[in-house]
């Protein structure tokens, strides 16, 4: 539990100074980011899978870079839940979650394996 919560600490830092850095993503204050981490986290556990399994011939096709396109509809999704989070067009969403993908990436990372308990 403790690292889910480091997780989407982590998570909404990088949301927030992503959004500090990029022109076309905007996020009010650090609140909002954290609110994001957690759609986007809600999202890529309950809606991704289906969009993936809906999706497979094209992203067989594509050689998976439709999960891209994938991953840009999950922003554009949490865009439009979370009032303080606005991102201006698909392809600023686009580098949006490649770049959020490649920082928490690299910040699971710094944060280690995690550790699972034998449940005695």
């Amino acid at each position: 539990m403790m690292r889910f919560i480091a997780r989407v600490l982590l998570t909404g830092l990088a949301i927030f100074l992503i959004s500090t850095l990029m022109p076309g993503v905007e996020v009010q204050n650090m609140n909002y980011a954290l609110l994001v981490a957690l759609i986007l986290t809600l999202l890529n556990v309950f809606i991704k899978p289906i969009l993936v399994l809906l999706t497979l011939p094209i992203t067989m096709v594509t050689l998976g870079f439709f999960l891209l396109v994938i991953n840009a509809m999950i922003v554009m999704l949490a865009a439009k839940l979370v009032p303080g989070f606005m991102i201006s067009g698909f392809w600023v969403a686009l580098f949006f979650s490649i770049v959020l993908s490649m920082t928490t990436s690299l910040l699971d990372a710094m944060l280690g394996p995690e550790k699972r308990s034998s449940g005695n």
